[in-house]
């Protein structure tokens, strides 16, 4: 038996006990992917990460991130969480105001993360380590809309069409009509199975948005589904906000240059979340993408395993 440190992190949030709680589990040599897998289940948290010593030294850590059910190859809050975090126990970094740069190896590959650190909530923000992919092919409308138990008239707006992206775990990425229908979204999770496909084993989940918003500053509202993973719902899911990328780009075809999108989610949950999607463009395709939020401690302490 060995005392490991851990922490909880509320992500994608400057206010405790709202964004998307994460656990972060330091001194994790030793541990096997079981052993990771149980105690996943233990914290029963959407996702929690183990870190391990960088395998470049020229790299902050190496992270393992697991949900309650299986690990993850990438996930956005569990980037922001624990960059923030390895930035705040840094020795050089005691003050605030100060910036770092921290790189994580994840199953991905290796996601660089800028930080700033403040009084009044810590920012990171990392570069998408794959541009988003889109599925050749998606479910019907029909067949989502009864996953969904919505009608099938409140399936997309404007140009948007259901469509599958993936930047490194795949969404079936859902538009509906307006907050009303986000609000009514009540999933079915076994005609979800039968519909949703699977990209290197991983079940595509469900990523509902819509264009009207509850802040209004927001350009989109959103909610992620996930009980396929063990997850009735995720307050804040920056993989997702990272495929969607793919689906801003592909129906609202911005301009060349620089774009900034503000997604709100978690309001239905009592969890109410911000994450920032950048996006550059040049020759009408995506050149580079960014995920960024803020996050704070909420509570530390040892696990002894």
């Amino acid at each position: 038996m060995k005392n490991r440190s851990y922490a909880i992190y509320d992500v994608f949030t400057d206010k405790p006990l709202s964004g998307n709680p994460l656990a972060i589990v330091y001194d994790s040599e030793g541990l096997s992917d079981d052993d990771m897998q149980r105690i996943a289940g233990e914290f029963n948290l959407s996702e929690t990460v183990f870190v391990l010593p960088a395998e470049n030294p020229i790299h902050s850590a190496r992270v393992r991130i697991f949900t309650p059910w299986h690990e993850l190859p990438f996930a956005g809050h569990p980037t922001v969480g624990t960059a923030i975090s390895l930035a705040m126990r840094s020795d050089a970094l005691n003050a605030a105001g100060q910036s770092a740069i921290i790189v994580l190896e994840e199953k991905v590959g290796p996601v660089r993360c800028a930080v700033n650190l403040s009084d009044g909530g810590c920012f990171a923000e990392f570069d998408l380590p794959r541009l988003p992919r889109k599925f050749d092919a998606a479910p019907s409308a029909e067949a989502v809309a009864a996953a969904l138990a919505l009608p099938h008239n409140e399936i997309g707006f404007e140009n948007h069409k259901i469509s599958v992206w993936s930047a490194g775990v795949p969404y079936v990425l859902v538009p509906v009509a307006n907050l009303g229908a986000a609000a009514r979204v009540n999933m079915n999770a076994q005609l979800w199975r039968e519909l949703a496909p699977s990209q290197d084993g991983i079940l595509a989940e469900a990523y509902v948005y819509c264009r009207e918003t509850v802040g209004h500053e927001n350009a989109f509202h959103a909610r992620m589904l996930a009980p396929l993973s063990g997850i009735t719902e995720d307050p804040a899911t920056g993989s997702a906000a990272a495929a969607f990328a793919g689906a801003v780009h592909a129906f609202d075809a911005p301009v060349d240059g620089s774009h900034q999108f503000r997604i709100e989610q978690g309001l239905e949950m009592g969890r109410p979340s911000l994450i920032r999607l950048e996006m550059d463009v040049a020759g009408g395709a995506i050149d580079a993408a960014r995920i960024g939020g803020s996050a704070v401690e909420i509570a530390s302490g040892t696990l002894r395993f």
